[in-house]
């Protein structure tokens, strides 16, 4: 057996001692094309480990390294850059835009749990003055001179200051000083009667949001603010006593989002603690007492115009404003007084424009032209181009006139739109009767003694340095000074804010202002005993999703012995961020956790973020599904490279956060995609469902994989990669049946919706619902389905029904799950939400990706998750996780666009080993000389083992067996015509032998023996078949798997006995009690019984299939052959179950036609009436058994229901009068037409037995489905 190794790519391994240095090239080979569904990009190529590129960042060359002699990033730098000139030609589709204009690389370290890495990246294409130059070649130089150590930030366990005091809530919407009397604090709720205001403590991080870099956390709790409350001296709380203090609103800019809006929430809120200690005032500031060196008289004033309205491709968290559309002009004015004419202003204007050609828009700065801005046009995959204009203007006067005038080059259907507008000028610092604040961009660049002079100062009652916000100091203007002037130290940036009495701001009252105590930092770790323990899975919710968070938690305490912890958002943003939403708060509360395990090996697995998300953080879209937050990127515009991502959560080092390549996953993450109570409940009852023994099935033992179609030539990667995936997964778990749907081996039909595949869907439908452990497609796709030929579309994942076979689906394909947009549910979210089947989880993509990028994650991914190397132990969370860190995929930034949704403790339920086939036909089964032949007998004699190859004599329960014949030969078709070289593309590929036998066995003190009469329809080539094994037990509840490749299989038993008889069937819809006549819903299941002396023909011979026929249509036959399976210890008789689909309304006739071994056939056929279950509730056959009857009867009736009934029967006397009402519900099974589930005892509401005679019933139906009613009306007889 080959052996695939589990690194594609192998680290570039070296250790180096002190100050070494190691060269490194980059071999380039002319350009590549890279495609997703909707775009085609040419760019120049290098090695496929190294490459790197977004639409965004341009081309990189990425690296990673292990093993490195190094204690800190820092120690490490390239040098000795080797380079030749490149041309603009070869730069193919390369915006020079893109370019660096000098060299320019970046050095990262990280590390991956108990792995540390270091991770160059760096620009290999740049100019060099005015050149473009490509490198060749560079040295990795480590300078092991330096004594610094790795960083580290872990965080050490403590109490929240929420634990204790009592505590109130305000919110804010601005920035400045806040004035809260005596009134305020009354209507907060607060009994000032007796309190001493020394005690009041003000704690909150303000509306700016938190930094996305760990190592920038400021703090992992509440912030208490130094404040000044006036009149506090005398204990008392008087009613001219007030508090101050500064407040950060949420309009303020941030550098990580390049906005002044806080993405998350429109309020900052701010908490009053009342306790026995003291609360923390401001003091004064510490004055220098030497003369200036400097005095300033002026200030830079900053003033912006921004509005979040807009998300122009609806992802990503980059929203706009104002948009040009019928108005193509629009005029912003600012007032700055005292403007200082003579220095210069910093204007910036970032629009962004989406439009099919080149429009621009255009600048005036008080009616004069300063720049003409270019807006490239869309193309595929970028759906919105953006420009910005950063440059020093001027202005004579103080009023500041900004025109935007957007040329759409008559382009009608062009739009544009402002991100903002912002102004740096400077000002004399001149009081005008309003607080502001005020700093000098010259200040951190000068040395000694500063000095500001206020002018018109007078009503300046004080000045705060809010340099350090949290702890601002004020000076004072104790004689209210016309001019107030101060001293500070200048180095470093200092920011001021002028108080006066005539402006302060007042919070705002909420209608909920107590906040009760918690303390997740003190408690998180402690179990029901009180005692720490370290926490395997953090499962985070919103309150209304927590009972079934709760439900989610304790199946994976049961089932997977972890120690799970359900987190409520609200009580994370209350304690992290304020009580602003903020995703960083969510990131530093998982971090919290991680840090403080009690060793690296027992530190935080699994992470579950409980309920949908969106682009739209603030719900200003309607239907929004912003439940659960997730990371949004500054990238809004591109379809490959604007992620949303829950890997965030999952980077715990000190400079991770900011989600570049370097940032590496700590823990494996997945996402309940669930909107409401009752779609969280049924995404629950999946996963309980998983675990349950009605899922254990010999479906665990089957792969399924599905290919695209060759539409261009480089969609040949498609199918190929696909197989290659299933022949690695043969090789390192041959007791996996792989089986594969290669799109193009099946005939392509002409429709008028395009070209389709209309045997693929069914071939689709089929495997599906016989069962699947993983389904993996590699191919084109989209928000509504699979393939440009739609061979499993949305639609087709609503009408799947394969409950308990329920598949983890790998689709690395584009958009197929991309749910953040709540204007449009994509096929993905329908399979994952499927209630009767579908999907348990799915690794998938939210964006496009190309196909070369798709090929590595997709090969890289299945080594994982079927852990090639070893037996199954990890999750499939867990396999993303390390698929992402995997030197092959960790280098592309589109690693980011690929999801897990589902619970990330769950692990394919790959049963155990081993089940071991002994004898054939009483011969041993290794070198045995037995040939089974056609119409032969043959006897499969075996044992249920341990992992160490030992019989387990205490084992009993039901095996079943599928011996499959030599496997088959098969190509491609190549339906589009695509050629290469001239030739043909097709693809020749092995595919899995047809089934001769399936049957069941019972295994008796851990022994087992099949018996069968080999099919007449066998290859009679002579070559080895495959023995698939699958055994279940029930107490305790486990399964095992087994194979053998040691069956000889061939040639014809010439001495076999007649058999000129065809087999026995008989059929019904639902359920063994349906009689020919009756009624369906539209999605009946056709259940078949067989028997036949010689048994049943499975093998897929020429025109000897059991196949199902509708009202005759022999265009559209039911393949029925993979639903077949003998029964229990018979080979003779066995059944089969097969769900129906969109079947059209009224009278329908079903003929079933099975073959024998000996290909001797029958025919049965079945008539049934269907109604279609959302337009009527249809009931017949409607009576009570037995009838008349003394103290027990069943009431009986047929429904076309698919789902629970609820039931109501009323009994009446002849004459009219009520006397018992029978409430209650059909069975839950969705499966029967027949309901018996309702009895009676003759007796009345009241317990007493009524008398004998005749007594009518009335028959109330409704189907909590559809709403939909019926009823009936019938007698009864008591005697």
């Amino acid at each position: 057996m080959k052996k695939v190794s589990i690194f594609l790519f192998s680290l570039l391994f070296f250790a180096l001692s002190h100050s070494q240095e190691h060269n490194f090239k980059i071999t380039w080979n002319g350009s590549k094309k890279f495609k997703t569904s909707s775009l085609e990009i040419e760019l120049p190529h290098f090695q496929e480990e190294n490459f790197n590129f977004s639409t965004s960042k341009g081309l990189r060359y990425t690296a990673l390294f292990n093993n490195i002699n190094f204690k800190n990033a820092e120690q490490i730098s390239i040098i000795n850059i080797q380079s030749q000139n490149i041309s603009k030609s070869e730069l193919k589709d390369l915006k020079l835009s893109l370019i660096p204009s000098e060299i320019k690389y970046t050095i990262d370290e990280s590390i991956v749990r108990d792995k540390k890495y270091i991770t160059v990246e760096l620009y290999p294409i740049f100019y060099q003055n005015g050149t473009l130059k490509k490198i060749l070649s560079f040295n990795l130089f480590v300078d092991n001179s330096s004594q610094r150590n790795f960083k580290t930030n872990s965080t050490q366990i403590q109490n929240s200051v929420l634990s204790n005091g009592k505590w109130y809530r305000f919110k804010v919407d601005t920035t400045g000083v806040y004035k809260l009397n005596k009134s305020f604090f009354n209507s907060l709720g607060i009994n000032t009667q007796n309190l001493n205001p020394k005690k009041i403590k003000v704690y909150g991080h303000g509306g700016k949001s938190l930094p996305l870099q760990n190592s920038e956390t400021v703090s992992y709790d509440l912030i208490q603010n130094a404040v000044k409350f006036v009149g506090e001296e005398d204990g008392v709380f008087n009613n001219d006593d007030y508090l101050m203090f500064y407040a950060i609103g949420p309009k303020y800019f941030n550098v990580d989002n390049n906005s002044h809006i806080n993405p998350y929430s429109d309020n900052a809120y701010y908490y009053i603690k009342l306790s026995n200690e003291n609360g923390l005032r401001m003091s004064p500031s510490n004055e220098p007492s030497s003369s200036p060196s400097t005095i300033f008289t002026t200030f830079h004033d900053y003033t912006f115009v921004e509005k979040d309205q807009y998300n122009i491709g609806k992802m990503g968290r980059k929203w706009f404003g104002h948009r040009f559309f019928f108005e193509n002009s629009r005029t912003f004015n600012f007032d700055l007084p005292n403007l200082i004419t003579s220095s210069p202003i910093r204007l910036k204007v970032l629009v962004a424009a989406t439009a099919e050609s080149a429009t621009s828009m255009e600048i005036k700065v008080n009616n004069n032209l300063v720049d003409n801005l270019a807006l490239a046009s869309t193309e595929d995959g970028i759906l919105a181009t953006e420009s910005t204009f950063n440059d020093i203007v001027t202005s004579s006067v103080d009023n500041i006139t900004i025109d935007l005038y957007y040329n759409n080059n008559g382009n009608p259907s062009a739009s544009a739109y402002l991100d903002y507008i912002s102004i740096e000028a400077e000002r004399e610092l001149i009081h005008s009767g309003n607080q502001f604040q005020f700093t000098h961009n010259n200040i951190p660049l000068e040395t000694g003694i500063g000095q500001f002079t206020i002018s018109n100062s007078s009503q300046v009652e004080e000045v705060w340095d809010i340099s350090e916000p949290y702890n601002p100091s004020y000076y004072l203007n104790n004689d209210n000074d016309n001019e107030f002037i101060f001293k500070f130290n200048m180095g470093n940036d200092k920011i001021y804010q002028t108080v006066t009495s005539q402006d302060f701001y007042t919070p705002t009252i909420l209608s909920n202002t107590n906040l009760s105590n918690q303390d997740l930092k003190g408690t998180i770790f402690l179990n029901d005993q009180g005692q720490f323990q370290d926490i395997d899975y953090l499962v985070i919710t919103p309150m209304f999703l927590k009972p079934q968070a709760d439900r989610l938690a304790n199946i994976n305490r049961n089932k997977n012995n972890l120690n799970v912890k359900v987190v409520t958002l609200q009580s994370i943003y209350n304690e992290f961020s304020s009580g602003m939403q903020d995703v960083a708060g969510i990131r530093n509360f998982v971090k919290y956790v991680y840090d403080n395990s009690s060793s690296d090996d027992k530190k935080l697995k699994y992470l579950c973020l409980f309920g949908d998300a969106s682009f739209d953080y603030k719900t200003r879209t309607p239907q929004n599904t912003n439940i659960a937050p997730s990371w949004l990127s500054i990238d809004s515009f591109s379809l490959t490279n604007s992620f949303i991502s829950d890997d965030f959560y999952g980077m715990m080092d000190l400079n991770e956060g900011t989600m570049v390549s370097a940032d590496k996953l700590d823990i494996a993450v997945g996402r309940i995609l669930a909107e409401t109570p009752q779609q969280a409940n049924e995404m629950v009852d999946k996963i309980e469902s998983y675990y349950n023994k009605d899922a254990y099935g010999n479906w665990r033992n089957n792969f399924l994989l599905i290919s695209d179609d060759v539409d261009k030539l480089s969609d040949r990667l498609l199918q190929e990669t696909t197989d290659l995936i299933a022949e690695n997964v043969k090789n390192s778990k041959p007791f996996i049946n792989v089986e594969k749907i290669h799109s193009d081996s099946f005939s392509q039909e002409t429709s008028s919706g395009g070209s389709r595949y209309p045997q693929v869907n069914d071939a689709i439908f089929d495997a599906l619902e016989v069962g699947a452990v993983v389904v993996n497609y590699f191919g084109h796709g989209g928000e509504d389905g699979l393939a440009l030929e739609r061979i499993f579309d949305k639609i087709n994942a609503q009408e799947l029904n394969n409950p308990n076979k329920l598949s983890c689906f790998v689709t690395v394909t584009c958009e197929y799950t991309k749910f953040d947009n709540p204007l449009r549910k994509t096929a993905g979210e329908y399979l994952y939400w499927n209630s009767n089947g579908g999907a348990i989880s799915l690794i998938t993509t939210t964006r496009q990706i190309f196909i070369s990028v798709g090929v590595t994650f997709n090969t890289t991914l299945s080594q994982y998750l079927f852990d090639y190397e070893n037996s199954q132990n990890i999750s499939m969370a867990e396999a993303l996780r390390l698929t992402k860190n995997d030197p092959a995929v960790t280098n592309n930034g589109q690693r980011r666009l690929v999801f897990f949704i589902g619970d990330p403790a769950m692990k394919l339920p790959l049963a155990s080993p081993d089940i071991i086939a002994t004898k054939l036909n009483n011969e041993n089964i290794i070198n045995n000389n037995v040939t089974l032949k056609a119409l032969s007998q043959a006897k499969i004699e075996g044992y249920v083992s341990n992992d160490q190859g030992m019989p387990l004599n205490n084992y009993n329960g039901n095996l079943i067996a599928t011996i499959y014949d030599k496997n088959i030969q098969r190509s491609t078709l190549g339906n589009d015509g695509i050629t290469l070289d001239g030739q043909l593309i097709t693809m020749d590929y092995e595919a899995l032998g047809e089934v001769i036998f399936r049957g069941q066995a019972s295994v008796e003190n851990g022994e087992f023996e099949i018996n069968f009469i080999v099919p007449r329809d066998i290859e009679v080539a002579e070559g080895n078949g495959k023995i698939s094994f699958y055994s279940k037990t029930e107490n305790p509840l486990s399964d095992q798997r087994g194979h053998s490749f040691e069956i000889n299989i061939g040639g014809v038993d010439l001495n076999a006995p007649d058999d000129n008889i065809g087999p026995n069937i008989e059929l019904y819809m639902n359920d063994e009690s349906f009689i020919s006549g009756g009624i369906t819903n539209e999605s009946p299941v056709l259940i078949a019984k067989l028997f036949d002396e010689s048994g049943i023909n499975t093998s897929s011979g020429v025109g000897h299939d059991i196949v199902a026929l509708i009202d005759g249509d022999e265009t559209n036959p039911f393949i029925l052959n993979d639903y077949y399976v003998a029964d229990l210890d018979s080979y003779q008789s066995g059944a089969l179950s097969y769900p129906l689909r969109k079947l059209s309304t009224g009278l329908h006739t079903l003929s079933l036609k099975a073959w024998d071994v000996y290909n001797n056939s029958s025919i049965e056929e079945i008539q049934f009436i269907v109604y279609n279950q959302s337009e009527s509730l249809k009931l017949t056959n409607v009576l009570n058994y037995p009838n008349p009857f003394v103290n027990y009867t069943e009431f009986w009736f047929n429904h076309n229901s698919s789902g629970i009934l609820d039931v109501s029967i009323q009994i009446f006397t002849i004459s009219g009068k009520l006397i018992k009402t029978i409430n209650g519900q059909t069975n839950s099974s969705g499966i029967s037409s027949l309901s018996r589930d309702i009895t009676w005892d003759g007796t009345d509401d009241y317990g007493n037995k009524i008398g004998k005679g005749v007594y009518v019933y009335k028959l109330n139906v409704k189907s909590e489905l559809t709403g939909l009613k019926s009823e009936k009306i019938e007698k009864l007889v008591i005697l």
